[in-house]
């Protein structure tokens, strides 16, 4: 869940820790499937250990994530590593929590990265102008250096971080230097690895996005009568803290295409939404080409 309940000591189930998982992982969604039958199904009929079960390891089975690009062709083609069918340990190493976390919590004690994804490095000999406006779907070079130079946008373009909370407030640091990767941290996958809901202003009631279709909230600091008002109070209602008004869990980039609307909220339509949306709350400056190809990459995940 976005607001992280099925992973919450409020719910009487668990946060995912390193050293308590994947155990915490399988008890949480083993509690989901009940709370999804008996709750958003409004099943009458509770479920069984042996199917709950059953649900745990379907679910643990998936992955999902683009295997053709209609310009760039297959994404596993000509050594890029980019669709289902490839997995590389140097490229998809074992997932664990910390896994390349930014501010220190990689148990191994590995420093952070900022080079998330490495899917289309060997596409660095596919050369273009770096003209994009063409239409011809056949232009497989062109698209391929375009998905390489928007992979590179990902993983180096400079994000000065501002007015994110549970990031700026909780370091007390007014800016953070940054890029895509500070938050979206596992590599060659693009979630963030440990538990650390962010709210970035999507729900923010004066967000780049439209969100005119959504409720406005105005809530009240029980001790200090300070008001906020927003679209969604997020993981708030779970945990009832203040700080955590508007704080989602970050979701996995991987197979990102087949899930618009984008956003907790689905207040991006398309890659355009989202890159824009990105542009204007952290006044990134990105150029137009820029955005072609960091949405030319997107739609490769």
């Amino acid at each position: 869940m976005f607001d992280g309940r099925e992973s919450s000591t409020q719910t009487g189930t668990q946060k995912i820790t390193f050293p308590t998982n994947p155990g915490d992982l399988l008890a949480d969604l083993a509690h989901q499937s009940i709370d999804a039958t008996n709750i958003h199904a409004q099943g009458t009929t509770t479920l069984t250990s042996q199917q709950q079960q059953d649900i745990v390891n379907f679910e643990m089975a998936l992955s999902t994530a683009q295997a053709i690009d209609y310009r760039a062709g297959s994404l596993n083609a000509d050594g890029a590593t980019g669709g289902p069918a490839v997995i590389d340990a140097l490229t998809m190493p074992a997932f664990y929590i910390g896994i390349n976390d930014p501010l220190g919590g990689n148990p191994k004690g590995t420093p952070f990265t900022p080079v998330i994804f490495s899917l289309y490095n060997a596409w660095a000999n596919f050369r273009s102008n770096g003209n994009d406006d063409r239409d011809e779907g056949d232009d497989r070079n062109s698209r391929r250096a375009s998905i390489l130079r928007g992979q590179t946008l990902f993983n180096s373009k400079p994000i000065n971080i501002t007015g994110v909370a549970g990031l700026n407030d909780d370091l007390n640091l007014t800016s953070i230097p940054g890029t895509c990767g500070t938050c979206h941290d596992s590599p060659n996958v693009g979630n963030h690895s440990v538990s650390a809901p962010l709210n970035i202003g999507v729900g923010d009631v004066n967000s780049p996005l439209d969100v005119s279709y959504l409720p406005v909230i105005t809530l009240q600091n029980k001790t200090t009568h300070e008001m906020k008002t927003t679209t969604d109070p997020g993981r708030a209602l779970i945990t009832g803290l203040w700080k955590d008004v508007g704080r989602m869990k970050g979701p996995i980039l991987r197979g990102l295409p087949s899930r618009a609307p984008y956003f907790h909220n689905g207040s991006a339509d398309s890659f355009a939404d989202v890159v824009d949306f990105y542009n204007k709350r952290f006044n990134i400056g990105f150029t137009a080409q820029e955005k072609k190809d960091l949405i030319a990459f997107l739609s490769t995940l």
